[in-house]
């Protein structure tokens, strides 16, 4: 069982990659706790900053940083980063073209019991809408390692969502495909499809193998690469199989699943169940908890995945 979250294989990768490169500053909001910078922080003091509680100054000054040829990656609980600093990730960001990797930690519901003050189960669709920000959400810690250095090695902004606790594995440290904006296939499968982005990778997966002893062969997609939306995947699955089934920790608005069904409908239409968080407050408890009062685990996606094959 993974006991490492991916927050922590952040700082690992960044820790690593700024003894060689002191261009690599990371800045946090009163957050490097949470965000597992602390070792960042020791390691290399003047490559790090601290604003304290003020995550509008914090992208600025992150923005400020790679204007002046920085790297910056400013990380701050994703549901104060995405709403609170729009404006600036908007401008100062975006708009700007800046080298600045916004890292949205604690995302989606991983704050549990603190309730809707301290979800983000709206920040893809807040993000996404940016022009010029890409947005991402790894599932995996491999995954995380292989994106974080991708994000090193270019210059364009782009926000990165990861969950609090420790996930289960969906590749293996030798076996993990990646190529940069480019959806990964978990599983093969021509019966339906399953697309689904971070947390939901997994559950998705275990869901297609419930659903093989069943004699339906479900393909798995892991669409970290939530924008830049790999097209050509969706478009690929929809040609090739007879539904499709989106997942993600997220509202059903402005989400994966608003994505794939546009996608969808306009070059090959197929029906599209999309399975999410409502556009209400989420109910308080921990991951798991708020996952099972929602369906969004593997036995659920599972029997939507049956239903769907019987109508379809």
């Amino acid at each position: 069982m993974n006991n490492i979250p991916n927050r922590q294989v952040i700082c690992d990768v960044l820790l690593e990659r700024a003894n060689e490169d002191k261009d690599i500053v990371v800045l946090c909001s009163d957050s490097r706790g949470s965000a597992s910078m602390t070792g960042f922080a020791a390691a290399h003091p003047d490559q790090f900053v601290e604003v304290g509680i003020a995550e509008q100054s914090l992208v600025s000054i992150a923005a400020g940083l790679a204007k002046c040829g920085k790297k910056a990656f400013a990380a701050s609980p994703a549901c104060f980063l995405s709403t609170r600093s729009m404006e600036q990730a908007k401008v100062d960001v975006a708009y700007s073209g800046t080298n600045v990797t916004l890292i949205g930690i604690s995302g989606g519901v991983s704050y549990g019991a603190l309730g809707m003050t301290h979800h983000s189960a709206q920040d893809i669709a807040t993000m996404a809408s940016i022009p010029g920000m890409r947005v991402y959400i790894p599932s995996d810690r491999f995954q995380t390692r292989y994106l974080v250095e991708a994000l090193l090695k270019d210059e364009k902004p782009a926000y990165l969502r990861v969950g609090r606790n420790p996930v289960e594995d969906v590749y293996e440290e030798s076996n993990t495909p990646f190529v940069m904006d480019q959806a990964a296939e978990v599983k093969s499968g021509n019966d339906i499809t399953i697309i689904a982005c971070g947390e939901m990778v997994k559950p998705a997966k275990d869901a297609a193998d419930i659903l093989e002893k069943k004699g339906i062969h479900a393909r798995v997609i892991d669409m970290y690469c939530v924008k830049p939306i790999d097209r050509y995947a969706v478009i690929k699955a929809a040609k090739e199989t007879k539904a499709i089934i989106t997942v993600e920790e997220h509202t059903f608005i402005g989400g994966l699943g608003a994505m794939v069904s546009q996608i969808v409908s306009s070059e090959c239409p197929k029906k599209v169940i999309n399975m999410s968080l409502p556009d209400a407050p989420v109910v308080t408890g921990n991951s798991k908890e708020i996952f099972n009062h929602y369906g969004l685990n593997a036995e659920n996606i599972a029997k939507i995945g049956l239903e769907l094959m019987r109508n379809v």
